[in-house]
């Protein structure tokens, strides 16, 4: 396995790479990370059964859209592919370090200019992409109200309801969003898509993000994940809105926002976040 990925790497960077160093790596819920190293060179290695492949190819394109906007610190793809029984993703391996205020300030503003900096006609991705484990649909659509109450709210309920797990009835839950969305129809932004405390880090002072789930939607959508799972830095907001400011309704519209991201963590984990999002879908309702 670990001779396929070093010729992999090989031919992606035309050098050699022969692995001198390997250490397993703190990893999220759903692969294995390692460190690897020829004494010159430090790759970052995410592995997963052959059949994963898919979301790995899904956030490589996701990383090479977001480098390519030039304005958030991306850790650069290196290779993807299979071997006999695994999938794997390379990337440029980053030392993290500790950041202060003036870090998070300049990521406020980095993130605000990846939401400038490339913009779309529609709402989507040329492709399905993933959030953790779920497959995200990404149909070009015109209206955001639509393509957020079916496509993100709507398709995470029928997930659940595959599981048993249901939150009322999905037709009304997907009319009652559209019905809070209807009148919003903001630019259609390059997102991160998964924007929560464990995807970013700092490096040499400067805040990188990883792990992304992206597409072209609300730019609010990413800033509201910001502040589900705990805060970011309050200068990270002040750096934000110095560059581009929130909306009026941002905060109403948070709430529906965040409960897609609920929603998928009851897909995953179950139980412990089922409360969750049965309140914060009833006070979207009874709004």
């Amino acid at each position: 396995m670990w001779q396929v990925i070093a010729h992999q790497i090989s031919e992606a960077t035309g050098s050699d790479f022969l692995i001198k160093e390997k250490k397993s790596l703190p990893g999220g819920d759903i692969h294995q990370a390692f460190w690897i190293s020829d004494g010159r060179r430090s790759y970052f290695v995410k592995l997963n059964d052959k059949e994963r492949v898919d979301m790995f190819r899904g956030e490589w394109t996701s990383l090479d859209h977001l480098r390519r906007s030039q304005t958030v610190t991306i850790p650069r793809p290196i290779c993807s592919g299979t071997t006999a029984s695994i999938s794997f993703l390379v990337l440029e391996y980053l030392s993290f370090s500790d950041a202060d205020e003036e870090d998070w300030y300049m990521l406020g503003r980095q993130l605000a200019h990846l939401h400038q900096s490339q913009h779309q006609p529609m709402y989507g991705w040329d492709e399905d992409n993933f959030l953790g484990l779920s497959v995200q649909p990404n149909s070009w659509h015109k209206k955001w109200a639509t393509f957020f109450s079916e496509q993100r709210i709507g398709w995470q309920l029928k997930l659940l309801e595959e599981k048993d797990i249901r939150l009322g009835d999905i037709e009304e839950i997907i009319g009652g969003i559209k019905l809070h969305l209807i009148h919003h129809q903001p630019r259609a932004s390059l997102l991160h898509g998964d924007l929560w405390r464990g995807n970013v880090a700092f490096y040499e002072h400067m805040g990188v993000v990883f792990d992304p789930a992206s597409y072209f939607g609300d730019r609010e959508t990413d800033i509201a994940m910001t502040e589900l799972f705990g805060q970011f830095p309050q200068v990270f907001y002040q750096g934000y809105n110095r560059v581009w400011p929130l909306e009026e309704g941002y905060r109403e519209r948070r709430e529906i926002y965040n409960l897609y991201h609920l929603l998928n963590h009851v897909n995953h984990f179950g139980e412990p976040y089922l409360a969750q999002a049965k309140d914060s879908l009833y006070r979207i309702i009874a709004s």
